[in-house]
């Protein structure tokens, strides 16, 4: 099993498609983390319901900070997604695949070292996501003159727990991988859903009174291990305790494992 996670890990960190993502994600999250301090320091930090019937919110201090320096998880996870995508679409694609089962003709314990040798990548992205995201979003409330609140201990929580979700979320691109191997259409996809499909959706739930629905969805459970949601935040809702977050993202990414296993890894590749 080590000799086969070294080997999966190699495919992952040996490509330039890997640190090509990692470069264009810390990139967007110093706009975005820049743009969302700076848009809560001039409103003051208010919200507003998505139904337009309610008075807006303000947010304190501590609040603002941790929802600016979260905003990886709710925003840029779709980068490490698709690392973890790419790890078996691409093999699928250059036609690898035949290679790999013969060196490793158990497939089930290919697809788990997958799974595995892309967390220390997802360690990775959540480190540069999340770096990237406090240094643009400090500096621009330091200069508003708003507090940046990195001498609180739940911040810096806040902030790890950023990084233990985009982890998780490298993970959940390797199951969605394997379900959907085709990489254009994995791609497509993965684009649709987690840029529009599911942010309409947890919008639409608050509208219709049902956040309780919402908070189960994958991208509000990778919210919720942070402790701080960019959504809940905007349109108001719910999120689950940061331990059931992990639990439920966790799941998503072994049951999408689970169904490849028995679906398309187990097909003939030849």
């Amino acid at each position: 099993m080590t000799a086969t996670l070294r080997t999966e890990f190699r495919k992952l960190v040996t490509t330039r498609i890997w640190w090509v993502l990692l470069a264009a994600m810390a990139a967007y999250m110093v706009f975005l983390g820049a743009t969302m301090a700076f848009s809560f320091t001039v409103d003051g930090g208010t919200t507003t319901s998505v139904t337009g019937s309610t008075t807006t919110t303000q947010l304190d201090p501590l609040d603002i900070a941790r929802t600016v320096y979260t905003l990886a998880p709710a925003l840029a996870y779709v980068f490490p997604v698709i690392v973890g995508v790419l790890s078996i679409t691409g093999e699928v694609r250059h036609k690898t695949t035949t290679l790999t089962y013969l060196v490793e003709p158990r497939r089930g314990r290919v697809l788990v070292a997958k799974l595995v040798a892309s967390l220390p990548v997802g360690v990775l992205f959540g480190l540069a996501g999340t770096a990237a995201t406090v240094l643009a979003g400090a500096t621009v409330l330091g200069i508003r003159g708003d507090a940046t609140m990195l001498g609180e201990p739940t911040v810096w929580r806040a902030i790890g727990l950023s990084v233990l979700a985009m982890t998780v979320w490298c993970m959940v691109g390797v199951g969605f991988g394997a379900v959907l191997p085709n990489q254009v259409a994995a791609i497509v996809v993965l684009l649709a859903f987690t840029q529009f499909v599911e942010p309409l959706v947890r919008i639409g739930l608050v509208a219709v009174h049902a956040p309780g629905v919402a908070q189960w969805l994958p991208g509000a459970a990778g919210e919720a291990i942070t402790g701080a949601s960019l959504y809940t935040s905007l349109a108001g809702g719910q999120m689950l305790p940061w331990w059931q977050g992990l639990l439920v993202l966790v799941g998503y990414g072994l049951l999408l494992a689970g169904i490849g296993r028995v679906t398309t890894v187990r097909r003939d590749v030849t």
